[in-house]
């Protein structure tokens, strides 16, 4: 990873979006918003030379490096072969466990999604300065993460590792206070532990932050919910999040 701010972002930028061009108008957006300098195209062309370089200092191969960064019509692409990405093994990963619970495969879903999150260190480019473009890249990934952490928590779920998952939950809760999917799986969790009361004071938690802070009340799953363990009743199977 070179070291210099400017380069850093375009290599992210392009790595996100390998196998596709990245256009100059993005890139220099992404650099220097809506006040790029008036040299831009010129330092642009710059940062790229200087990025090439280091690709093919670091892989000791300027033809591999010509290959990997290559100049296109309207901006610039890296190789969807060459590069590999973690970004790109999460989405195969994520993928891959999404479609073992549409097979009704739990035990497979939670290894997948447990290796596809294993993946993450940290969070998203933290060490990387961020513009307006990056920022929107980042968002998306961290949404990405948390629904695939959902799913993983679901499969667990579904394989009887209720207990094991509370203090996960009462922590990702405390992270995500309006979360209504975080909140259905702790109810589901505190109630499979034979908990009742903790699983109806979890809805009576984020029905007070709903109504406070956006005037509104929990969603109908939230709701059906609710209703099942107040009467007992909620089902032996878990409610999969995208029903």
């Amino acid at each position: 990873m070179p070291s210099a701010p400017k380069q850093r972002q375009i290599l992210v930028l392009l790595a996100l979006n390998a196998g596709r061009v990245v256009t100059t108008q993005t890139l220099v957006e992404e650099l220097w918003g809506d006040r790029p300098p008036r040299s831009f195209a010129t330092t642009l062309q710059t940062y790229i030379f200087q990025l090439r370089a280091k690709l093919t200092t670091a892989a000791r191969n300027r033809e591999w490096a010509r290959r990997l960064l290559e100049t296109r019509h309207s901006g610039y692409q890296l190789d969807g072969q060459l590069c590999e990405t973690d970004v790109a093994e999460f989405d195969n990963l994520a993928r891959a466990g999404r479609r073992a619970v549409d097979v009704g495969d739990p035990k497979a879903s939670s290894e997948l999604l447990g290796r596809a999150l294993a993946l993450w260190r940290g969070p998203a480019l933290v060490d990387v300065p961020a513009g307006r473009i990056l920022r929107a890249e980042v968002a998306s990934l961290e949404e990405n993460r948390l629904g695939v952490l959902e799913r993983r928590i679901e499969a667990d779920i579904a394989l009887g590792r209720h207990a094991d998952l509370l203090g996960e939950l009462t922590m990702l809760v405390a992270r995500h206070p309006m979360h209504e999917n975080l909140y259905a799986l702790l109810m589901t969790a505190y109630y499979r532990c034979g908990r009742a009361g903790n699983a109806l004071e979890a809805f009576r938690q984020i029905r007070t932050v709903l109504r406070s802070e956006l005037g509104v009340e929990p969603g109908p799953r939230l709701q059906r919910l609710h209703q099942a363990i107040l009467a007992g009743a909620l089902d032996s199977e878990p409610v999969w999040l995208a029903s």
